[in-house]
């Protein structure tokens, strides 16, 4: 995919329309589905939205520009992704829960007022967002929103200019992503109508199993004391019953009928899937056996899934799975080193950018603006990120006073000062050259954990703040399918300054609307319900880290562990890799030592061995991954009609419930 010789605005009636569809119809639906079964739109939101707009226009005898199509591919992105818990779309929810949580308090951590309401607020304001107490939280995430969009446009783009303009990166992963988006466009052909009719048969088996899966409990919930459920929702807890001493102890059992699983099974490599499910077979022999060796501890018989998690969790699995992520990220390096270092060699003497134009000198970059791209020069990047960091830590300082006479919870905004601009620049070098080279990427593990313990700070608060530990390659792979669509970064800005207000409100409005309907979590919300306390309790055992006294975090961090994760993750690799077995494979397995639970991983298996012995040979592979990646789009869509018509239906049904005659 070439850059375009013509760029264009993009922003306009059709983008404003986008939007407004976006916070009225996409957010509701998105925050709902993620109650109710842990996930939301998604992806699929943003390939809906523009499928949707694009049969609106041409219905309308007109026809979306590959700009208009980005900027809403590109705004509903930043409306379902973004900060906090699950992203911004349940981030009120979130905090509300956190606020009244017991994990919390029995853990000794008090939610800050500018994070939440406290519980005593909440109880005496009753389930409602607009309150003065309300009022710190909501300009805190409005403030951390704003501030968090500029930076993708400081480092972000400045590390886009650097690696695009001077280093002339390839991008591999961006122009399939850029081709994907502006597919859509040209519905001419008739060699692409395949596709409009696999994203509606994914919709319509989407719309059947949504209306049994979420629409009935819904529906029955909004106009009687019990939703009735025809399908378990999340899962069906099998833990309790079957996990005895002398069976399975200390291991996780559930079931999950989720469709959605089965289809992402097809979707996902097949080998990653297999190698999943060897990891789970690995898992139901380990657990029994540490349990016996007097390793799990923790477990007793009766506990149920999420209790059982956290025990395994605290007792081995938190510095096991940090000894995996170790081996992982040794094992990513090694390939991605291999591959820069064979494309360099292909490569050696090339003196070309990715896309045919000799790149510009250090001094012109750093200075050029083009006024054709609405480019913005690559040093007012740099004095972007200069300004937002320092708003970071300014915030932090202002938010975390700390103790005048002890200093007791005063913020470290020294260490934080060379953290952001020493370590983040150059950690953010890496995974964006990473990002241009070969399209991937590897964090270190636990940077943000490890940044606050050795911070020095005292006190459970700087948990909540709004930390400068930020990761740029999407940006910067955003950047890069902007230039390929031929979109100026002015509408870019333009579309920022448009979406950011709509859907903060957009998300407070029916965040406060549906936690009127009913306490979040509760039956009403099965995910909720289920899995947020799981979220809960990892999340104080990881803040007792920097809080004085004994700490369970700390407590939990065993060297030895670790150790022999990283040994079985990188000896795992080393067998298969020797073996000559798929890569899929090894990383699946390493992936599955961790905590599995047969309910994710044995759907996935079906659906994986279904698109491998049968579809796969029915329409032949290259065929078969085309149909099933808009199937399961389609799919994910006819849920998400589903979750927001039962958002509606659940509304009028609570409005009338409540007028008075």
């Amino acid at each position: 995919m070439q850059v375009p010789s013509r760029f264009g605005e993009g922003f306009g009636i059709k983008t404003t329309a986008g939007a407004l569809f976006l916070g009225l119809a996409m957010i509701p639906g998105s925050i709902y589905l993620a109650l109710m079964m842990g996930v939301g739109l998604g992806p699929a939101a943003q390939w809906v939205t523009i499928i949707l707009f694009a049969e609106v226009a041409k219905r309308s005898m007109k026809s979306l520009e590959q700009q208009e199509v980005f900027l809403i591919f590109y705004m509903t992105g930043i409306a379902i992704g973004g900060m906090g818990h699950g992203g911004i779309i349940t981030q009120f929810l979130w905090a509300q829960y956190l606020s009244q949580s017991t994990e919390l308090v029995g853990m000794g951590i008090e939610v800050p007022e500018f994070y939440a309401a406290s519980a005593d607020a909440i109880n005496a304001d009753g389930r409602t967002f607009f309150t003065r107490s309300w009022v710190p939280p909501i300009f805190f995430v409005f403030g951390l929103l704003v501030i968090q969009r500029l930076d993708a446009f400081g480092l972000g783009y400045a590390l886009y200019c650097w690696t695009s303009r001077i280093e002339k990166l390839p991008f591999p992963m961006a122009p399939a992503e850029g081709l994907g988006i502006t597919a859509l466009v040209d519905t001419k052909d008739p060699k692409e109508r395949w596709k409009k009719r696999c994203f509606s048969l994914g919709a319509m088996l989407g719309l059947a199993f949504g209306f049994v899966y979420v629409g009935i409990p819904a529906i029955t919930g909004a106009f009687f004391a019990n939703a009735v459920q025809v399908i378990p929702i999340p899962w069906l807890d099998l833990t309790p019953t079957v996990s005895t001493k002398e069976f399975l102890p200390a291991m996780p059992l559930n079931l999950m009928f989720d469709l959605s699983l089965v289809l992402a099974g097809m979707v996902l490599p097949f080998w990653a899937v297999v190698g999943g499910f060897i990891g789970l077979l690995i898992t139901l022999v380990l657990n029994p056996m540490l349990y016996k060796n007097g390793v799990l501890t923790t477990w007793t018989p009766g506990q149920n899934l999420i209790d059982t998690m956290f025990s395994n969790h605290v007792d081995f699995y938190l510095s096991f799975g940090i000894g995996l992520a170790l081996a992982i990220f040794l094992i990513s390096m090694g390939q991605i080193a291999r591959t820069m270092f064979l494309r360099h060699s292909a490569e050696n003497g090339d003196d070309t950018r990715h896309d045919g134009v000799a790149s510009p000198g250090l001094f012109a970059t750093l200075f050029h603006r083009d006024p054709d791209r609405g480019g913005l020069p690559m040093i007012f990047a740099i004095l972007l990120y200069i300004a937002s960091t320092t708003t970071y830590v300014s915030v932090c300082v202002m938010l975390m006073p700390g103790d005048p006479q002890t200093g007791f919870g005063r913020f470290p905004w020294l260490f934080f000062i060379v953290f952001a601009f020493i370590y983040q620049p150059i950690m953010s070098y890496v995974s964006a050259k990473l990002e241009g080279l070969v399209g991937q990427t590897v964090q270190i593990p636990l940077v943000r954990e490890a940044t606050y313990i050795l911070s020095g700070y005292n006190g459970s608060t700087i948990w909540f703040a709004p930390i400068p530990v930020n990761d740029y390659n999407q940006a910067v792979r955003r950047f890069r399918v902007m230039e390929l669509t031929g979109t100026k970064l002015t509408s870019v800005i333009k579309t920022e300054l448009l979406v950011i207000p709509i859907v903060l409100i957009s998300t407070l409005v029916f965040s406060d609307v549906i936690w009127r309907l009913a306490p979040v979590p509760s039956a009403a919300y099965p995910f909720a319900n289920e899995f947020w306390r799981l979220q809960a309790l990892n999340f104080s055992l990881t803040a007792t880290a920097t809080m004085d006294g004994s700490s369970p975090f700390m407590e939990a961090i065993k060297a030895d562990v670790i150790g022999w994760g990283a040994l079985s993750g990188v000896a795992a690799y080393a067998v298969l890799a020797f073996l000559g077995l798929p890569t899929f494979l090894i990383y699946g397995v390493v992936r599955g030592l961790g905590q599995s639970t047969p309910g994710n991983v044995i759907p996935e298996m079906i659906g994986a061995l279904l698109g491998r012995i049968y579809l796969q040979k029915k329409f032949g592979h290259q065929l078969y991954k085309k149909y099933i990646m808009v199937i399961f789009s389609g799919f994910i869509a006819g849920m998400g009609l589903i979750g927001m018509g039962s958002v509606a239906i659940a509304l009028i049904a609570k409005s009338t419930s409540t007028l008075r005659y």
